[in-house]
């Protein structure tokens, strides 16, 4: 009736490893610099820089005064400060960007807004430590070399 011979089967110890957010909700403002090795999602403010690992999400009701920094971004809010991508950034339709974008990948809404420069390219990292003027430099010298 009772077979002796069933293997037990083991509960492992180790944990899952399941994504985390960081949520920042509407009604909560936050002063000083947020870093985080995870996703961000923003609905409040935060007023210092946004730095994330992961994918910073801004929604609509969203704002930063300050930089942002990430490997992708999502961005329906505003931003005052530049904004610094790595990988892919998506501007909303309802985004104001007032300051400057580094990024390798930009999809853009229509509506969104941008008040300042946009430099993009698979060597943005150069490109975001050069100021404007050095960039221009160097746009001149390589039209120059062609």
């Amino acid at each position: 009736m009772f077979n002796k011979n069933k293997k037990s089967k083991t509960v492992s110890n180790s944990t899952s490893q399941s994504p985390s957010v960081n949520i920042i909700n509407e009604g909560t403002k936050i002063k000083g610099n947020l870093h985080a090795n995870s996703d961000i999602r923003v609905s409040g403010t935060i007023v210092g820089e946004a730095i994330s690992k992961g994918k910073i999400i801004l929604t609509n009701n969203g704002l930063v005064k300050g930089n942002v920094s990430s490997s992708d971004a999502d961005i329906a809010g505003k931003v005052e400060g530049d904004v610094k991508v790595s990988s892919r950034l998506i501007l909303r339709k309802e985004a104001i960007i007032d300051g400057n974008i580094f990024t390798k990948t930009l999809v853009v809404e229509e509506g969104a807004q941008i008040n300042g420069t946009c430099k993009m390219g698979s060597d943005v990292k150069n490109l975001s430590q050069n100021n404007d003027a050095d960039y221009a430099e160097e746009t001149q010298l390589k039209g120059a070399k062609a």
